[in-house]
């Protein structure tokens, strides 16, 4: 009789096969119309989704929102039709690798490949010589910290900034803590294309969990929501390379941390404290001495690292405030 391990063994084979063929899972209503909303344009050969809406007539201010890892720019939502009220046109893309853009593998992903797409849908909307506002969270910090160090050193640049918002990134690599799994999968080796193909619902939505605040936990149609965007076009497959983004950070802080301390565009912070990833009080005491300048909207001490999600009201006031304050 063969070992018990080898016919689990043998047992288990068809299983993962199976597995990992399961087909992503189906658009929600509400998904499906935030896609049909959009369009796409083409860079470099890949496509890129985005959504653009027009908005309160007589106003000239045009808002470009920059979403976070690992999600979409369906983080937007729960305040979309409060921008479109305040702005012109509310703009909103997923970076490459992530929601309904295209996920290509092998590829080096890289904040410096995001910037340039943001500045290639500007072009592609015929919006290159007008002035942005810039309201970014999480990964969307980092590529505008580096669209604000292009158009700090060209002023003649692609993104004309007249404002720049960020909330909960990771502004700064020495305040920024990651996830476990995060640190496993951007170190690569051997465990990151086994966990990225056996990773499924649960475990994503588990590991999602520990990132918002505990009575401001996503409804489970909202983490499916969310899953679904990763799974579109295998983007499980890819997050272990876009995590490489952590690394970027620490090589590129004098870059990007440089460019907030100099610049003299407008700058906010909306935070929520209980972030584990830039936790209070570390993260906000090092903001307020780095970025002096800056101010600061800090939002009740429930929640966590998706503010926009978890108080869109709070959030979307916060923002509006910096906005009418200049």
């Amino acid at each position: 009789m063969r070992e018990w391990w080898v016919q689990v063994g043998l047992l288990a084979v068809p299983l993962v096969a199976v597995y990992l063929h399961i087909p992503p899972p189906k658009l929600s209503p509400a998904l499906h119309s935030w896609r049909s909303s959009g369009s796409y344009f083409t860079y470099k050969k890949k496509n890129i989704f985005y959504k653009d809406s027009s908005g309160a007539v007589g106003s000239s201010d045009i808002v470009v929102l920059l979403h976070g890892f690992p999600t979409s720019s369906y983080d937007w939502y729960k305040i979309w039709e409060g921008l479109t009220q305040r702005f012109h046109r509310v703009i909103a893309l997923d970076f490459v690798g992530f929601g309904f853009s295209d996920k290509p593998r092998p590829h080096q992903y890289s904040i410096f490949e995001q910037a340039s797409i943001v500045e290639g849908l500007l072009s592609h909307l015929g919006l290159s010589d007008q002035r942005v506002n810039l309201l970014s969270h999480d990964y969307g910090d980092t590529v505008a910290q580096e669209l604000l160090h292009r158009y700090e050193q060209n002023k003649t640049g692609h993104v004309l900034i007249n404002s720049l918002c960020l909330s909960n990134g990771g502004i700064f690599p020495e305040t920024h803590h990651p996830r476990l799994i995060q640190k496993i999968l951007k170190d690569g080796g051997l465990l990151s294309p086994i966990i990225t193909r056996l990773s499924n619902y649960f475990f994503f939505a588990r590991g999602l969990a520990t990132v918002f605040g505990p009575y401001t936990q996503p409804s489970e149609a909202e983490y499916w929501d969310m899953w679904t965007a990763v799974r579109a076009n295998d983007g499980n497959l890819v997050i272990d390379s876009i995590l490489q983004f952590i690394n970027q950070r620490q090589q590129h802080r004098e870059r990007w941390v440089g460019a907030l301390a100099s610049t003299s565009v407008p700058l906010h912070l909306i935070y929520g404290p209980l972030d584990p990833v830039n936790p209070y009080p570390e993260f906000l005491q090092l903001y307020r001495q780095v970025l002096p300048m800056s101010t600061v909207s800090v939002l009740d001490d429930h929640i966590s690292h998706y503010p926009q999600l978890e108080d869109p009201l709070g959030f979307l006031n916060a923002y509006l405030s910096f906005i009418n304050s200049f």
